[in-house]
């Protein structure tokens, strides 16, 4: 956290709650909470609830909203064992919708399992972007963030992410000097405002992360939309007017 600070870069801290297809309890969402209010000024909290616990997460959802400062919801669905569109995760989609809050969602290959005998038994096909297709339609006023280049689908991504305008995508968990070129080029234009910069730190330091965006092909028009502004826009941070 200490670099962070030192660079005056804000962080989203989480857990992912995959207890029902991968075994070991998951962190309390409530811990994670408590740890971001202690450093509220550049940390926040989103939420992990295993969708396969259904109307049980649903009741879980809304607490952490209104009682922990909550400010949205993770969901891995290679590691999570589920469907995007599986209406057993409906319940809490409906929550986060009702409170127009982001989600951010797995998206693409998933270094977990890679090599492994039976890839651990993770299926990759879960974290297809094309699936959250009929997410962002049943759900519209549900923010969906689509994390991380969507590697085989990154086409599958754009479409979406185009077509649908609750939608839109982090950088994270790749150095910006190997991102897909047409990434690149939707985000200096149909998408210049919902392309957001993540790290996925410590897999990938802020420090090499900035030197290699800067170098990646990015118009710097667009470079503080993706650094800030959007993120701002789409967890609403901006104060309102006195």
């Amino acid at each position: 956290m200490a670099c962070y600070r030192e660079r005056k870069i804000g962080l989203v801290i989480f857990t992912v709650d995959a207890e029902t297809q991968m075994g070991p309890r998951r962190i309390p969402n409530e811990e994670i909470a408590e740890a971001a209010q202690k450093n509220s000024d550049m940390r926040m909290a989103l939420a992990s609830i295993d969708p396969h616990k259904g109307k049980f997460g649903a009741r879980e959802a809304e607490p952490l909203i209104k009682e922990n400062g909550i400010k949205g919801f993770k969901f891995h669905p290679t590691v999570q064992g589920y469907h995007l569109y599986d209406k057993m995760a409906w319940p809490i989609y409906e929550v986060i919708n009702a409170y127009q809050l982001a989600a951010i969602f797995h998206t693409g290959h998933s270094g977990i399992g890679s090599g492994m005998r039976c890839g651990r038994g993770l299926r990759l096909e879960y974290s297809n972007p094309m699936h959250l297709d009929d997410v962002a339609i049943d759900f519209p006023d549900m923010q969906i963030v689509m994390a991380h280049p969507s590697f085989p689908w990154q086409d599958e991504a754009l479409s979406v992410a185009t077509h649908k305008p609750s939608v839109w995508i982090d950088l994270s968990g790749w150095s910006p000097r190997h991102l897909p070129k047409q990434l690149v080029q939707y985000a200096n234009t149909p998408l210049k405002d919902r392309v957001l910069f993540g790290s996925d730190y410590p897999l990938i330091t802020p420090e090499r992360w900035m030197k290699d965006f800067e170098e990646a092909g990015f118009k710097p028009e667009v470079m503080p939309g993706i650094l800030k502004d959007n993120a701002v826009r789409l967890l609403k941070l901006e104060r309102p007017a006195s």
